[in-house]
């Protein structure tokens, strides 16, 4: 699984693919970040949701490749043959996807750096948006994981990614308009309601339980798609 995740990583820095996304995040995020300071105001939260949506966007592109590629490029079949397990290969591309986004959060720590420097911020509050912030990027990578292991087409997948995830965004909003057990369901499978509570400054085990949950779930599922694709080859 190192090895995989070592590979995986260095091929992200080892393209422009990491540094666009990156450089595309922090240019929106600073957008943001300074329209906040004209309101001047000393909550980053406001921030955090913002980048949130953006992840959206940058998601899909930063998983598209991870698996589909490898079936357009046809060394999948080396990888699912080689002695290492389905399940290591799969975890090992998912965490370095989850790396690049733990440095692309890293880097927007210089927001709230300013912000403490120069305001009083709420600690509490900055401290659970941001970890909410970062158990929502590992739950949208998981579902973009899984996205590219449906088809070779970076391209698909990208968008099944985005689809994907768009839906579970809104679900917070539609769940708002039905009742019963339908509001029920949708509110469950809306990611960013559990979200909302970190945004406040709560941080209790059952959304954390929740996003993890969700993590091993879709990676699960992707390790399910290649182990069947693995013995329809013989």
């Amino acid at each position: 699984m190192l090895a995989v995740f070592k590979r995986e990583f260095k091929a992200y820095f080892n393209s422009p693919i990491a540094y666009i996304l990156i450089g595309l995040f922090m240019l929106l995020s600073s957008y943001f970040f300074l329209s906040n300071l004209s309101t001047q105001s000393a909550d980053f939260n406001n921030n955090l949701s913002s980048m949130s949506f953006l992840l959206l966007f940058i998601v899909p592109i930063l998983t598209m490749r991870i698996i589909a590629e490898e079936r357009k490029n046809g060394t999948e079949v080396m990888l699912i043959t080689s002695p290492v397990s389905v399940s290591k290969i799969v975890m090992g591309k998912y965490l370095a996807s989850v790396s690049v986004f733990l440095v692309m959060t890293a880097v927007s720590f210089i927001f709230p750096i300013i912000i403490i420097i120069f305001g009083q911020p709420a600690m509490a509050k900055l401290i659970g948006g941001y970890v909410g912030f970062i158990l929502l990027g590992c739950a949208f990578i998981a579902i973009g994981v899984f996205a590219s292991s449906l088809t070779e087409s970076q391209v698909v997948a990208a968008v099944i990614s985005f689809v994907i995830l768009l839906t579970m965004w809104i679900m917070d909003f539609l769940s708002s308009f039905t009742s019963g057990l339908l509001a029920k369901v949708l509110d469950w499978f809306s990611l960013y309601a559990r979200y909302v509570d970190f945004s406040e400054g709560i941080l209790s085990l059952s959304p954390i339980i929740y996003y993890l949950s969700f993590c091993f779930i879709f990676v699960f599922l992707t390790i399910r798609i290649i182990e069947k694709r693995r013995w329809s080859q013989g």
